[in-house]
């Protein structure tokens, strides 16, 4: 049985990531855990909240209690919806630093799915957000990054695009997704590339088999030029709701601060399902 794993902040739920992994789960019947840190570092205040009171205990304790209360409902919201969705389901609720529980989970399951804009902090960040790049840095399993907006139908994920550029990680994903994703209705699968020496596949007879073994109604868009440029241009013409399939976070540290992730790249630019694997 595949495990799933919903990563979801009490003090801001997320509505689309407990969508979307029982979306995944009822068509998998896969089992999803609700993953609920108390991180005991992460309040819905802020400090000048704390300050403006004169930091008295009595307020402290009440706004303390709120949180707690808070995280409460959150829990009691997707065990609902996991009964309603008839699906098996656990919950974890620890009183744990969000990153290193999110990290640990992603060991023993087979697919997170996030919230993009995830932060586990009071302050409002950009995308990516600091939690996010760090999570996708050491992740131990694949990862569905959800969008923004309205909650998905079955219906509206009908198109998937595979992005392909020759290297073992663009591999790796498609594998990982063909694993875990081939759900049980019809879709149409494009492989995307982009190739900055010209309009050809790289490694074209071998990807042909392996796209062919998996997708055999897959079609193929190949084009030349710069491939953050082209690959956001092609999917800002997708449907809402097609799931982008890619391997992202392959180079080492030091290369990221000279040049973003191609996934950092669509998480600010497109806001389209992210299924996100990259070998170790």
């Amino acid at each position: 049985m595949i495990r799933i794993a919903a990563i979801l902040d009490g003090l801001k739920y997320s509505e689309n990531v407990q969508q979307y992994a029982l979306m995944i789960a009822q068509h998998q019947q896969a089992h999803v855990t609700g993953v609920l840190p108390e991180d005991f570092t992460y309040n819905s205040f802020g400090m000048y909240q704390v300050l403006k009171s004169g930091a008295d205990p009595a307020t402290i304790s009440r706004l303390e209690a709120a949180d707690e209360a808070s995280r409460k409902a959150a829990a009691v919201t997707f065990e609902a919806a996991c009964q309603k969705a008839g699906v098996a389901y656990s919950i974890h609720r620890h009183r744990n630093v969000s990153l290193p529980e999110a990290l640990e989970t992603s060991i023993y399951a087979d697919l997170l799915v996030v919230d993009r804009k995830e932060t586990f902090t009071h302050e409002p960040a950009k995308t990516p957000t600091r939690f996010i790049r760090d999570l996708l840095t050491d992740v131990q399993c694949p990862v569905l990054l959800t969008p923004s907006g309205k909650s998905p139908l079955m219906a509206d994920w009908s198109d998937v695009v595979l992005l392909y550029d020759g290297e073992p990680s663009s591999v790796y994903a498609i594998k990982m997704y063909s694993y875990l994703l081939t759900l049980q209705f019809p879709v149409t699968v494009t492989v995307l590339s982009v190739n900055a020496e010209g309009n050809h596949l790289q490694n074209k007879q071998l990807i042909r088999d392996f796209i062919h073994s998996r997708f055999p109604a897959a079609a193929y868009h190949v084009v030349d030029g710069d491939p953050e440029t082209e690959i956001i241009r092609y999917l800002k013409n997708r449907p809402k709701g097609t799931l982008v399939v890619l391997g992202a976070y392959r180079r080492g540290a030091v290369s990221r601060w000279f040049r973003e992730s191609m996934a950092d790249v669509l998480m600010s630019e497109v806001d389209l399902p992210l299924f996100i694997a990259h070998n170790k």
